[in-house]
């Protein structure tokens, strides 16, 4: 695919197709890693994008428990002493 570069303020931006976004799942305002490589620009979804919403959603829904139960009480390490 070929585009050009275009002037956005005093800035400079491409224009992507809503083809290419919606293949990506990304939208206007979504977070994205922009990497140089060998003369290439890769841009990548961030790696937690949704990760926000998604735990909100599971709060929520009350799912927010824990998978194993906690190991240890609160009052288990009162009893230890500690060197200084």
């Amino acid at each position: 695919m070929e585009t050009t570069i275009v002037q956005i303020g005093n800035s400079k931006g491409i224009i992507l197709p809503a083809s290419i976004l919606k293949k990506l799942k990304l939208s206007l305002k979504s977070p994205v890693n922009i990497v140089i490589e060998d003369e290439k620009i890769i841009i990548e979804q961030h790696p937690r994008a949704g990760w926000a919403e998604a735990f909100q959603r599971i709060a929520e829904l009350g799912e927010d428990k824990l998978l194993i139960p906690d190991v240890f009480d609160e009052e288990t390490f009162d009893d230890i002493p500690w060197e200084e």
